[in-house]
């Protein structure tokens, strides 16, 4: 099967889509889930076979690296796949004002996030990271109001600056190593991209895509476009676009800039970005804000579990990843009813009892409260960051524990506010809000029984992610040159 497909069904689909609607209406409200579908069915075969059989690799039009396209494909991108394909369904837009804007833009998204996730090369990488973000902007302004365009502008104008950085970082790297192709890379990177040139170019890439990975300093569209969206495009932003900025740094990290400097500039950009984000929720008197900024600490943690070299590393930062894409889209689309001032939240519980359990479940996975997913993934990380050797990753670790209890004080404050009073005014969750909420919050309540072996799936997972020589093998013929004259 070609890894093709994943990308270009949706993105076919795309164009195709207005056309159905014009000729028929119930066609073109059924075109989009049935594409959805598709890709959800491509993404399982990918999964089976990748998981039988070890990962897959693909040279587009029969060109081989480092001068053709590459597609590779482990078991960590065949999840990313799925992930793609069930929050899309889950948070297929239902109630529209304009029925074709928002489903174009999502099936666009679709094959673009795919895209992201399969591209074995920096050129690629960024052409798909642009397409997310052009659908990224659309489907934030799609909800029509002010304050929602307002935003998507300004989101647009600090990723487009973000992009030219990102983009600046790559010609560096090419200008000095005649390829793009990140197994190529991962073998000249020791002699080529090791001194101050080779790092700027990190530099230059992590503030770039760092944008919609949400990191510190470049991460001030978060709040903003979180609080006026509507919650499906926070929740799909939040969930699945944010992760796939963050996989397009890994990328680079362990196979370009692994055993170096980089490593370190990871650790403090995550450790900045987690300390802003906790107290700027701890602050946040509105309710879309707070989870907003919430979602940037989660984000810090990820990247400070990256900065750790290993399969340690790559484990807790998996486990945090798959941990927030579950809990926070489903808080987002709590907040279709919750969002405002916190105040409004008073006796919310007793409108809305199902969505207050749910809210509370979330909280406490959130904070790490055992044996809960959410504990395990930071355990996972404070004992990554405690077996480093250097003092800077223990300095880290504490600095965890104590984020951690500012989290638990902004959240239990929220819970107690639900349960205050019983004379709230706030209308209960609609089904349509509370079904994708309790999907992603029941999927992460089954991984609390299966926490051992979905342990061991992912320990496996991280230790193939890790072995980059395996790696290289795959995607490069045997006798490419060392150097490429450019």
């Amino acid at each position: 099967m070609s890894l093709v497909l994943v990308i270009a069904i949706p993105i076919l689909g795309a164009f195709l889509l207005p056309m159905l609607s014009h000729r028929s209406a119930v066609l073109g409200r059924l075109f989009g889930p049935i594409i959805i579908a598709v890709n959800l069915g491509l993404a399982l075969s990918i999964w089976q076979h990748v998981t039988l059989n070890g990962p897959q690799v693909e040279w587009i039009g029969g060109f081989a690296a480092p001068l053709g396209i590459v597609f590779h494909v482990d078991q960590f991108t065949a999840i990313l796949l799925l992930a793609i394909a069930v929050m899309t369904i889950l948070l297929w837009p239902r109630r529209m004002e304009d029925p074709i804007r928002e489903p174009v833009l999502s099936l666009v998204l679709m094959g673009a996030a795919s895209g992201l996730a399969l591209s074995s090369d920096l050129f690629n990488l960024f052409v798909f990271y642009e397409l997310t973000a052009v659908a990224s902007y659309g489907l934030v302004a799609s909800r029509a109001t002010g304050p929602s365009q307002i935003a998507a502008i300004r989101f647009l104008i600090l990723s487009a600056a973000g992009s030219a950085l990102a983009l600046l970082g790559i010609a560096l790297i090419y200008s000095i190593t005649g390829s793009l192709n990140l197994a190529y890379l991962a073998q000249v990177a020791p002699t080529l991209l090791s001194g101050p040139l080779g790092m700027s170019a990190f530099m230059l890439i992590l503030i770039g895509f760092g944008v919609k990975a949400e990191l510190f300093p470049v991460n001030t569209w978060v709040p903003e476009v979180y609080a006026s969206a509507s919650s499906r495009v926070s929740a799909m932003l939040s969930g699945v676009v944010s992760k796939l900025a963050m996989v397009v740094i890994l990328k680079v990290l362990i196979t370009v800039y692994a055993n170096t400097s980089a490593s370190l500039v990871m650790l403090v950009v995550g450790l900045l970005t987690l300390v802003s984000g906790e107290l700027a929720a701890y602050r946040a008197k509105d309710f879309r804000r707070m989870l907003a900024f919430s979602s940037i600490a989660q984000l810090g943690m990820v990247a400070m579990a990256f900065s750790v070299s290993g399969t340690a590393g790559l484990l807790a930062g998996f486990a945090i990843m798959l941990h927030h894409l579950l809990a926070k889209p489903a808080l987002f689309l709590l907040a279709e009813r919750w969002g405002g001032h916190l105040d409004r939240l008073t006796g919310a519980a007793y409108s809305s009892k199902t969505g207050a359990i749910l809210f509370l479940f979330l909280a406490l996975s959130l904070i790490g409260v055992p044996p809960l997913p959410g504990f395990w993934a930071k355990y996972l990380l404070l004992t990554a960051l405690f077996g480093h050797d250097q003092s800077l990753y223990y300095f880290a670790a504490a600095v965890l524990l104590i984020t951690t209890v500012i989290e638990a004080a902004y959240l239990m404050r929220i819970l107690q506010r639900l349960y205050q009073h019983k004379n709230s005014t706030l209308e209960p969750h609609r089904a349509s809000e509370l079904v994708p909420a309790l999907v992603l919050g029941g999927t992460l309540f089954l991984s609390v029984l299966v926490a051992a072996p979905l342990g061991a799936a992912l320990s496996g997972i991280a230790r193939s992610s890790a072995d980059i020589p395996a790696y290289i093998q795959r995607v490069l013929p045997v006798d490419v040159p060392k150097e490429i004259n450019v």
